[in-house]
């Protein structure tokens, strides 16, 4: 019987190391998760937005230019090399100022309590397979949003089975965000789901 806390269907996956960063921001794979798209699609100018697992920023520029100067954009990762990556690569395209990095502890976001129920919308991109506490994150990612926001998370189709997808979405749903969409996607299992 499968705790709740915990998927019945659960393996361990490893944390994609810094030194295979150049890997994650390609043409190939542009073209097929569209960055921009997906920024357009869920954000605002003004939105503040959560970018947990945000590697060397090949989601986070695109967040930081829909945004605008009136918005933020919090960029997460565990791996400080990510977060030196991710910044020499936005702070020559002028978008620094409106991304705050942060390097979080293996177990937690580890972010302020004073930015609960701040951000308009949280995205979990291939990272949610990663972590050791999958429903202590969308625990922490549900109280980090506020009433209404939107968590869009994602996870590749190849490292993640169906089985063990739809148990991080029931986490997710024990946490209080509510499944609203599955967007189809070729190569990746997704989920959209929204605070209560």
């Amino acid at each position: 019987m499968a705790s709740p806390e915990r998927p019945a269907v659960r393996r361990r996956h490893a944390v994609f190391p810094a030194s295979r960063a150049g890997l994650l921001d390609s043409g190939l794979r542009r073209f097929f998760n569209r960055p921009d798209r997906l920024a357009e699609r869920y954000l605002r100018p003004g939105d503040r937005v959560l970018d947990v697992g945000c590697g060397p920023g090949f989601f986070t520029r695109a967040f930081a230019r829909r945004v605008g100067d009136d918005g933020r954009v919090y960029a997460v990762d565990l791996q400080e090399a990510m977060l030196d990556l991710l910044q020499k690569k936005l702070t020559p395209e002028g978008l620094m100022p409106r991304v705050t990095t942060h390097r979080c502890r293996p177990d937690s976001l580890d972010l302020s309590p004073d930015l609960a129920g701040t951000f308009d919308a949280a995205f979990a991109l291939f990272v949610v397979h990663e972590v050791p506490d999958p429903a202590r994150l969308f625990r922490e990612i549900a109280a980090l949003l506020r009433p209404g926001g939107t968590c869009y998370y994602t996870d590749p189709a190849y490292e993640v089975p169906g089985s063990e997808f739809r148990e991080y979405v029931d986490l997710a749903a024990r946490a209080g965000l509510r499944l609203v969409d599955r967007p189809f996607s070729l190569l990746n299992r997704a989920a959209v789901l929204r605070k209560e």
